[in-house]
């Protein structure tokens, strides 16, 4: 079967099964990058630590909205 007329079927299905199919195609494109995972990781903890030790100023979250 073609892309095309896979396509020219998934344009028939209910839109909730669509977002399924989307999802999916979507999610089988998106590999996990181990190295990416690991620095992004390790920055967090950075900014945990600071946060926690006071080396970081942290703001509000109604401040950050405009609620106050």
């Amino acid at each position: 079967m073609s892309g095309k007329e896979i396509l020219d079927m998934a344009l028939h299905l209910a839109p909730a099964e669509r977002v399924l199919l989307i999802d999916g195609l979507i999610n089988s494109l998106d590999e996990p990058d181990s190295n990416i995972e690991q620095l992004w990781d390790e920055e967090a903890q950075r900014r945990l630590d600071a946060c926690r030790s006071g080396e970081m100023k942290t703001i509000p979250m109604e401040q950050v909205l405009g609620l106050r």
